[in-house]
């Protein structure tokens, strides 16, 4: 069984533990396929920002919904640990479908919907700089005790 069906498979407790699964993911395709070290840290979002070039470099309709998933669960993760946050399922602004996204300080983040922009609009949603404007609006991390 591959990476994918063992997710798509898989029973999850809560949406947070699939999104982490999704990250944890991530994590292992980055080591295995693109031979690069995804670590939930702030610097590792320029190593996702390559990976995510070198994916949207694929042929269209290659699993985008596989990828948008573990990358975005990554992104995700990446700022859910930094500030604490919440995974939930809410509705995308303007869109019919409920979506993972993430409650951090009152604010609602979607960075699945990010990672997807990125992949099917090019370097112009490029995740670092939104990574830097998300963080220099919430501040420094939470401390988690």
């Amino acid at each position: 069984m591959n990476e994918r069906e063992k997710l798509e498979q898989g029973s999850y407790e809560s949406l947070g533990a699939m999104m982490q699964a999704y990250a944890e993911t991530a994590v292992r395709v980055a080591k295995e396929e693109f031979k690069q070290k995804l670590d939930f840290s702030e610097e590792s979002i320029e190593v996702l920002e390559e990976i995510l070039a070198m994916v949207a470099e694929k042929e269209p309709g290659t699993d985008m919904e596989y990828d948008v998933r573990i990358w975005g669960g990554y992104f995700g993760e990446v700022l859910r640990r930094r500030y604490a946050g919440e995974w939930e399922m809410t509705q995308y602004p303007g869109g019919v479908a409920s979506v993972p996204a993430l409650d951090v300080r009152g604010s609602r983040l979607f960075p699945l919907m990010k990672v997807y922009r990125r992949l099917t609009m090019g370097e112009s949603e490029e995740i670092g700089s939104f990574f830097h404007m998300v963080t220099g609006r919430l501040g420094g991390p939470s401390q988690v005790n």
